[in-house]
């Protein structure tokens, strides 16, 4: 009893001893907090946290100037509706030795100017810039106090909305000159975003990794590779769901003025494009680039430390100079009710600050083409091709360690008698073979991402250097993918010949149902397929297909093409296993349009949107997938997004003058449809792990959940129908439509057979033949439950079936044979007179009592007459020797008797 009282009381004294540090941290913060009185319109007095989130606040800035004569080191401004103030923050340095100047203050949102202010900071109590000197550092704040007609211009729901779009302006005017000197952008924003990277990155990536695991484990698992394949190919791709996840980020590469909710939302998938940001990676490749690093305005951004002459609409310096412009009397730098801000370097200074962009980002604000996309991300263009490629460079060396991990991993598994050893027997021995393919498989899948940002490095040019690593990328990409994909078709359509075949084009008319459907057919496929609907039109056509020999299996079927080519073949249909090759030539159509045509807005949305339709037709067509799924998710959901998402991006080129609010709701349209799309994504990862764990526990009977029992059993014959790639049975309807049932017919079927023991089995001498026959029993349940499933080879093909095997016997099914034995008609048949048996003999002799003479002498000459008939003893020898007709009928017993 000690023990739990001392447990307590030390657990109390913690909790105490925690309880007082928080009091005393809170207390402690409480002090730091610094509060201002602030009187509202109504009268009320408001006490006000001076370190409060504004309710507009400028982040990120840039130089839009290009050649200031004033560095500014930070430069923040912020809008507080609680309070009706503006304050802004200005730190840096000048070379004018002496100068006096004029500063102005711009707001614009969503394009259009919401509030100005213009001022003499002399007037402004800002000491350190009246006037600029280099001796003195600059450092201007204020605190100016606004009317709500000053802020008319800004609406109510730009303070909650996501990705408030817009722009905090400083310009610097000398009076000497009256010129601009100096022309700071920062970008403001109300604390409200789509861009969680590291929370919606984390998320999809467990996603990612799920499919991952579920598409190996599949394509590891069985024991025989046609078997492998049948259920790998219904397992969730990764290439799918990098596909989707590139076709989301990527839409962000044409040349259009994306709004800013559009950028924030596609920054969540930079990472599947290899677009993730390292402040050490890019250092290296700021020192490899020099500062050589192409020219980003080509593509529609606007460059910092760039002269922007139009930026917020432009300002003459005449306005300022040609107006009369009071003294600020009203603006203090220091009020009873507001306290000055402390310095960027203080812990309890002024936290809604920014930062300057990184040289080669474009001004914040500006969301134009794939520069703007990646400056959310704070990567600039020029360095994205080596991002990209730094990052595969890694997954490839990330995968290879993970199939060495899992060698391990396994073996040991193997050792601890954990799985059973036949069923990754392939992946143990040819590990290695294993990675290769894999490795191989990556590369498939970043074929886009790797072509398309090489193309756009020479599109934005930069250093030789990087164009000499694009080059080589891109050579590698056409030579070493391309090459391989053209090589997989070449290998297995060198042995099969041309055919030219004339055909029909039909058009048929589909009644069943409401409304009436119409599709174009061949009249090949039609005969095959057995279709009953109407011919409309009819069309001459020619069939042009390959032909394999007669002796030749199909691709799906060729252990030997599976093993070379299975990772780009294995998941399409038996029709069209052929279809990596076509999706390379549709992915390398894309990346030229994106990469090449770059800075081309009309001509690259345009080429884009009239390739992704005729593609969208194309592979709805064929539906190249084996699993519905894919199909679903890559062919139709995917195809759709696509089309949508490059079509009502071309309303986002400026020729087109539409409002920055009007392509916010479009940009929001936009997310809605790629969302749901990724949500579609997502859901089919879940289905494919719980296709991936039926798959693998295809060997085990006892399956959990036992919920999930039924739905297994469906999808395995779904599984088999499908790689029959054959159409379902249609059901037969009459002329109004309706589904007619075929008449039921009696029918009889035994499902399972059980054997109770009978008092003879106690006989030692029938020990050996129950065992033999409860074998045979055994045997034949086993055959009658694998009857409707496919032979996995042609041994089990060719076994006799439950039916052949017990046709032999008269009995019934499942019951047990007796000793056969012999009656007087089989001596007729056999030549022996039977009468010569004496009377008295007795009933049941032996058969090796026949032949060795040992029978009993009970009547005078019967034994002299046995010996004399060969017949009987030839019959005898060939029953013990077991080819003796009536040996046949049981073939596990060891003697027969004669009655």
């Amino acid at each position: 009893m000690r023990t739990p009282s001392l447990i307590s009381i030390s657990g109390a004294c913690i909790f105490l001893f925690l309880s007082l540090l928080l009091r005393v941290e809170a207390a402690s913060s409480s002090d730091n907090k610094q509060w201002i009185q602030y009187t509202n319109a109504d009268g009320e007095t408001l006490y006000l946290d001076n370190n409060r989130e504004p309710a507009l606040y400028a982040q990120d800035y840039g130089d839009c100037q290009g050649d200031s004569i004033v560095n500014v080191t930070r430069f923040d401004a912020a809008y507080y509706k609680d309070n009706m103030t503006i304050l802004f923050h200005l730190e840096g340095s000048t070379a004018v030795a002496n100068e006096s100047v004029m500063m102005y203050i711009g707001v614009y949102a969503y394009g259009e100017s919401r509030f100005t202010l213009m001022f003499d900071p002399c007037f402004a109590n800002i000491h350190s810039m009246c006037p600029i000197n280099a001796s003195v550092p600059i450092e201007a704040s204020g605190i100016i106090p606004i009317a709500p007609a000053d802020v008319a211009g800004i609406p109510e729901i730009a303070l909650s909305i996501p990705d408030f779009e817009g722009q905090a302006i400083l310009r610097i005017f000398a009076n000497s000159t009256q010129s601009q000197i100096a022309c700071y952008s920062a970008v403001l924003t109300n604390g409200h975003s789509f861009s969680h990277p590291i929370a919606v990155g984390s998320t999809v990536g467990v996603f990612v990794a799920i499919a991952l695991v579920s598409s190996v484990a599949t394509a590891i698992y069985g024991q025989g590779l046609q078997e492998t394949r049948k259920h790998y190919a219904h397992s969730l791709s990764v290439f799918v769901v990098f596909s989707v996840l590139q076709h989301v980020f990527f839409t962000g590469a044409l040349s259009m003025n994306f709004p800013s909710v559009l950028v924030a939302f596609w920054s969540n998938f930079g990472w599947a494009s290899g677009m993730i940001y390292s402040r050490g990676m890019q250092n290296s490749i700021n020192q490899f680039i020099g500062s050589n690093r192409g020219n980003i305005s080509m593509v529609g951004s606007a460059p910092s430390g760039q002269n922007a002459v139009n930026l917020g609409g432009g300002y003459s310096p005449s306005m300022i100079y040609k107006r009369a412009i009071g003294l600020l009397d009203t603006i203090e730098s220091e009020s009873p009710s507001m306290h000055k801000r402390s310095l960027i370097n203080s812990t309890s200074g002024f936290s809604w600050y920014g930062n300057p962009v990184a040289p080669g980002l474009p001004l914040p604000g500006n969301y134009s083409s794939f520069a703007g996309t990646l400056a959310e991300l704070h990567i600039p263009a020029s360095n994205a091709f080596l991002t990209g490629l730094l990052w595969f460079l890694i997954l490839i060396a990330l995968l290879g360690v993970s199939v060495a991990v899992a060698k391990v991993v396994v073996e040991l598994l193997v050792k601890l008698k954990a799985i059973k050893t036949d069923r990754l027997s392939f992946f143990r021995k040819h590990w290695i073979y294993c990675g290769a393919v894999i490795v191989l498989r990556a590369c498939y899948i970043a074929f886009f991402m790797i072509t398309f940002l090489a193309i756009f490095q020479f599109t934005i040019g930069g250093a030789a250097g990087t164009l000499a690593v694009a080059g080589i990328v891109l050579a590698l990409a056409l030579l070493g993918i391309v090459g391989l994909a053209g090589y997989a078709l070449w290998y297995r359509m060198s042995g099969q010949k041309f055919q030219n075949d004339p055909d029909q084009l039909q058009l048929k008319l589909s009644t069943a149902g409401k409304v009436p459907r119409l599709g174009w057919t061949r009249k090949s496929t039609a005969a095959k397929m057995e279709d009953s609907r109407r011919t409309v039109v009819s069309l001459p056509w020619r069939h042009l297909h390959l032909v394999d020999p007669m002796d030749r299996p199909h691709v799906h079927d060729d252990d030997d093409y599976l093993i070379k080519f299975g990772w780009l073949s294995a998941r399409f249909r038996r029709s069209k296993w052929w279809f990596f090759a076509a999706w390379l030539v549709y992915e390398l159509v894309r990346a030229c349009f994106y990469g090449g045509a770059a800075g081309h807005p009309l001509t690259q949305v345009f080429g884009l949107l009239a390739w992704e339709i005729l593609a969208l037709f194309t592979i709805v067509t064929m539906r190249p997938f084996e699993s519905n799924r894919l199909n679903m998710l890559m062919v139709y959901c995917l195809g759709f997004s696509k089309v949508v998402s490059v079509a009502l991006c071309s309303a986002f080129d400026p020729r087109f003058g539409l409002g920055r609010i009007l392509t916010t709701v479009i940009g929001i349209i936009i997310i809605v449809i790629q969302g749901v799309l990724i949500i579609l994504m997502m859901i089919a990862v879940v289905v494919g792990a719980i296709s991936s764990y039926m798959s693998v526990r295809r060997y085990q009977e006892d399956f959990h959940p036992q919920s999930l029992a039924n739905t297994r059993t469906k999808f395995f014959t779904h599984l088999e129908h499908k790689a029959t790639d054959k159409p379902l049975a249609k059901a037969v309807t009459n002329a109004k439509g309706a589904v007619l049932e075929e008449p039921k017919q009696p029918y009889f079927s035994i499902t399972s057979v059980r054997r109770e023991t009978k008092i003879e089995d106690e006989d030692l001498e029938n020990e050996n033949e129950n065992e033999n026959e409860n074998d045979f029993i055994e045997n034949d349940s086993r055959l009658s439950m694998d009857a409707n499933q496919q032979p996995r080879d042609k041994r089990a093909s060719a076994a006799p079936s439950v039916r052949s095997r017990t046709s032999i016997s008269n009995l019934p099914y499942g019951a047990r044979r007796h000793r056969a034995s012999w009656s007087t008609r089989d001596f007729h048949n056999s030549g022996f007179d039977p009468e010569q048996i004496p009377s008295g003999m007795h009933s049941r002799m032996s058969i090796e009592s026949i032949r060795d003479g040992s029978a009993p002498k009970s009547t005078a000459g019967v034994r002299q007459t046995w010996t004399a008939n060969p017949s009987l003893v030839n019959i005898a020898n060939a029953a013990v020797n077991g080819s003796s007709p009536y040996r046949d009928r049981h073939q596990k017993s060891k003697s027969l008797n004669l009655t």
